[in-house]
């Protein structure tokens, strides 16, 4: 049988801890603790028992629990009532509800065109030039 898209298809309960890198596809939902850095293309479901301190690249996130670090969602950050998030965030999409906390920057741009224009413009500005390296003899 195939998973749909948004299927959860793992999850760390309250009561579990996890140190590191921690990636995955599809859906995962925390409802511990984790510390590191988390990558995904698909969605992580914060609990509203769950403390992550993490920097977190994902899809999308949906976060009722408590958040330290920065996030860059490619698609779309959602912050419900009781979430918490201390850091900073790069997303095309922010959806914060009444009575949320946070605390940090935000930028929201199309962040795929936002890359290929930074890269464009890198190119243009480096053509032709020569970098010297100065040593600290």
């Amino acid at each position: 049988m195939k998973k749909s898209k948004d299927e959860i298809n793992a999850f760390l309960g309250r009561g579990t801890e996890f140190e590191g890198k921690f990636s995955f596809t599809g859906a995962v939902r925390v409802d511990g603790k984790i510390s590191g850095e988390i990558f995904s293309n698909g969605t992580l479901i914060v609990g509203e028992s769950a403390v992550i301190n993490s920097r977190i690249h994902v899809a999308d996130i949906i976060i009722s629990g408590e958040v330290h670090g920065d996030i860059f969602a490619e698609r779309k950050i959602e912050i419900t009532v009781p979430g918490k998030l201390f850091g900073n965030i790069k997303t095309p999409k922010l959806v914060l509800e009444e009575g949320v906390i946070f605390e940090g920057n935000c930028k929201m741009k199309n962040l795929n065109q936002e890359t290929e224009k930074d890269s464009a413009l890198s190119q243009k500005k480096t053509e032709g030039l020569s970098v010297l390296k100065q040593s600290n003899k």
